[in-house]
């Protein structure tokens, strides 16, 4: 019928005649329609022949934006393109990945679908399935598709169809009561009032649709409230309209006279007077006249195309020659021209024009299906989708005023696996799709940010993530500090305990002329002394922020000082030992006795430590070091010793001096008491190789500020070993027994001690 109208059309006659028209004046100006694209293609693939324009208010498959097949259809729909596109953007924008697809059976769902897919896909969104309406009604298949819905995981599903193949479907979800799922719904049943009734209340609360936008149309309800059957009697569908809206019937002579006339008192005969304006029917509601809007925006792309035909000046007219169309005898193909280039702002201010598909702008409006007190649904605006917008302003959404499914305010979840948050990344799951994951925590040393991640970022070298390894801070800074407990005891007790041998010093030089501290060797004691001091001083340099000055001075400094104090002991021992050998008489250690011996033991002993140091700051000298691995989320200030082998030559010297010092003692141990300090020098070197005996294991098996602080310990320690064994006695003797520190005594303890022998 279609197909005969447009010949009707074209040949202008009763009967249609192919390649021939009858009439020459006035020529038919343009078509009109059709709605559905079924039937505006036959039309378009006939129009197009002839040039002839078309002009559709509601086919939208994206197949009629071909113009080498249709080169005179246009429309103020948009094509299905659009929607797609629209339809995916709305999925992406409220994050769902896991939905199902129905499509109806035809060019125009397949279409669609094809390019939602594509955009989904695209996005990282995953079908879970796709099934198409079956064309014509099957009530196996369709209960196929029910069971496919309600067994599906995804809470979100998207249909591209047409209300006519989507309603037996519909109906049987309803049946059931499936119900929790948000449904996305294209232009073709998004304003379907069929299932607006009480039957889909629960199932289809929540929809989504997407339609075509609406707008004022200037005089049309006037229009329509004043129409009336006898002003135009040849319109049969007024006639039928004005019968069903007034429960009445126009008298006709059939139902005057004839079989009808026994029934002739039962009928209501409509009176002609009845009015529209009393009546409170859908049929005057312009709020959601989408085909009345294309038609009338068509109408005005027509009538703006004819007068700029009209207003066409000789000269400087489009066509060959710069002629013009005649408006009283024009060719179809003249004003297809100017329809394709009008350009107009209608009355709502939207601006109306074709693309080079011969399509309106993509301009939608979306909706919500939200139930009312009278158990049907309301469709509320929601947002807009505008194609010609830039990206990431075509899509609008109020997401304060959409009711979910179930009565909900909160977006509901389509997903296959929840969300990895920050601090996880995500892996595929094999034979998966890509939204079917797992979330594992990112390794030591790195983190993520954002949910969904599928990688973890490392953080830079001086950075370590936080606990919920979502962001890197800066890692701490560990160094034995004067701040901390184990510091502040450490650098009290050295402080107290250089005080103590700084004491005794000044002891000794009180007390330097009596017999003990004469028998003693007094310089040596001093310088003993000094060197104690300094030993226990020299500990606070390890204490404190290492810097590269301290890390060269503080193990230099611990070498040489050590070993001054250890050959003042050695040169303390030796003396006892040639002292008492040098009371024999015709003895050769006579010309030994004297302070040039004990200072050249004590310069020669100290003067290999320093140029083993020499040698050492010469040849891979300590430096600061940031180490960064040792411990996790710290950096540990420490000194690098440069060289281990220089470090543990100038320890292993230490040692060195102290075991002979500690084996001449032990020899010496049985010499007359008022010269022998060798007793009190074996037990201080005894203290002084045990206490680095130890360190050596602890040291190797410590890092950081755990290895500052033992070696701290075991320079005061021995320190304080040397110090409490050789000198403390003597402090007793001097202070508390005076009757002690005399020549006789001494001089009665030499000869008891040799009549014991």
């Amino acid at each position: 019928m279609a197909v005969e109208d447009t010949m009707h059309l074209l040949t202008q006659n009763k009967r249609s005649i192919a390649n021939y028209r009858c009439k020459t004046h006035p020529p038919l100006a343009a078509v009109v329609g059709e709605d559905r694209s079924l039937l505006s293609i036959p039309m378009a693939t006939l129009l197009g022949v002839y040039k002839f324009p078309q002009i559709s208010y509601a086919s939208s498959v994206a197949t009629l934006s071909d113009k080498t097949r249709f080169p005179s259809f246009l429309r103020t729909m948009p094509s299905d393109d659009f929607q797609a596109f629209g339809l995916t953007r709305l999925v992406i924008h409220f994050g769902w990945t896991w939905v199902g697809i129905v499509t109806e059976d035809s060019e125009y769902g397949w279409h669609g679908t094809q390019i939602l897919i594509k955009g989904l896909e695209e996005a990282g969104v995953c079908i879970e399935f796709l099934t198409a309406l079956p064309t014509f009604l099957s009530k196996q298949k369709t209960d196929q598709i029910v069971k496919k819905i309600e067994n599906s995981k995804a809470r979100v599903i998207v249909i591209f169809a047409t209300f006519r193949s989507l309603t037996p479907v519909m109906k049987g979800i309803s049946r059931k009561n499936i119900t929790g799922h948000t449904w996305i719904a294209n232009d073709g049943w998004a304003t379907y009032r069929q299932f607006s009734g009480e039957a889909f209340l629960r199932t289809c609360e929540g929809v989504l649709g997407f339609t075509g936008r609406t707008g004022y149309m200037q005089g049309f309800r006037e229009h329509l409230s004043h129409l009336h059957p006898t002003k135009t009697p040849d319109d049969i569908f007024l006639r039928t309209f004005w019968e069903t809206t007034f429960s009445c019937k126009w008298p006709t002579h059939s139902n005057q006279t004839g079989s009808d006339g026994a029934n002739r008192g039962m009928i209501k005969f409509c009176a002609g007077n009845e009015s529209l304006h009393e009546l409170n029917i859908s049929f005057l509601d312009m709020s959601s006249l989408i085909t009345g809007y294309n038609t009338y925006n068509a109408l005005y792309s027509i009538m703006y195309a004819l007068r700029n035909l009209s207003l066409c000046q000789p000269g400087q007219g489009p066509f060959k020659n710069g002629s013009c169309a005649r408006i009283q005898d024009f060719e179809p193909w003249q004003l297809l021209h100017y329809i394709w280039n009008t350009r107009f702002r209608n009355s709502n201010g939207e601006e109306v024009f074709f693309d080079a598909g011969g399509s309106a702008p993509g301009l939608y409006n979306i909706i919500n299906w939200q139930p009312t007190f009278e158990d049907t649904f309301k469709f509320v605006k929601v947002g807009v989708y505008d194609s010609t917008a830039p990206k990431g302003k075509d899509l609008i959404i109020d997401q304060s005023t959409i009711l979910w499914n179930g009565g909900q305010s909160q977006i509901p979840q389509s997903v296959c696996s929840e969300p990895c948050s920050p601090g996880y990344r995500k892996i595929v799951q094999e034979g998966k799709p890509l939204c079917c994951f797992m979330c594992v925590l990112c390794s030591l040393g790195e983190i993520s940010n954002q949910t969904d991640s599928t990688e973890c970022w490392k953080c830079p070298e001086d950075y370590w993530p936080d606990e919920t390894k979502q962001k890197c801070i800066e890692k701490s800074i560990e160094f034995l500090s004067y701040t901390e407990p184990l510091g502040t005891v450490l650098a009290v007790t050295s402080v107290v305990t250089a005080v103590i041998p700084a004491v005794i010093l000044v002891i000794f030089i009180k007390y330097r002329h009596t017999p003990l501290v004469k028998a003693n060797n007094w310089q040596l004691s001093f310088l003993l002394l000094v060197s104690l001091v300094f030993c226990c001083l020299c500990s606070l340099i390890f204490i404190g922020h290492p810097r590269d000055v301290t890390c060269l001075v503080r193990q230099v400094a611990f070498g040489i000082i050590f070993a001054l104090c250890i050959s003042c002991v050695l040169a303390k021992t030796i003396m006892v030992v040639i002292a008492f050998k040098a009371t024999k008489p015709d003895s050769s250690l006579k010309h030994w006795v004297g302070p040039q011996l004990s200072n050249s033991i004590v310069i020669t002993s100290t003067s290999i430590q320093v140029i083993i140091c020499i040698l050492w700051l010469s040849i891979s000298p300590p430096f600061l070091h940031k180490n960064k691995n040792f411990q996790i989320g710290s950096i540990i200030l420490e000194c690098n010793e440069g060289s281990a082998t220089a470090f543990w030559c100038m320890l292993g010297y230490i040692g060195f001096l102290a075991s002979l010092s500690l084996v001449v003692a032990f020899l010496s141990r049985k010499l007359p008491d008022s010269f022998n300090e060798a007793k009190f020098i074996t037990f201080s070197m005894l203290v002084f190789v045990s206490v680095w005996l130890s360190f050596i294991p602890a040291y190797l098996s410590t890092r950081g500020k755990q290895m500052v602080a033992v070696e701290v310990f075991a320079i005061l320690s021995s320190s304080t070993g040397l110090m409490a064994c050789i000198f403390l006695p003597k402090c007793h003797i001097i202070l508390f027994r005076p009757d002690m520190n005399t020549k006789e005594y001494l001089l009665r303890r030499t000869v008891g001690s040799n009549k014991v022998k």
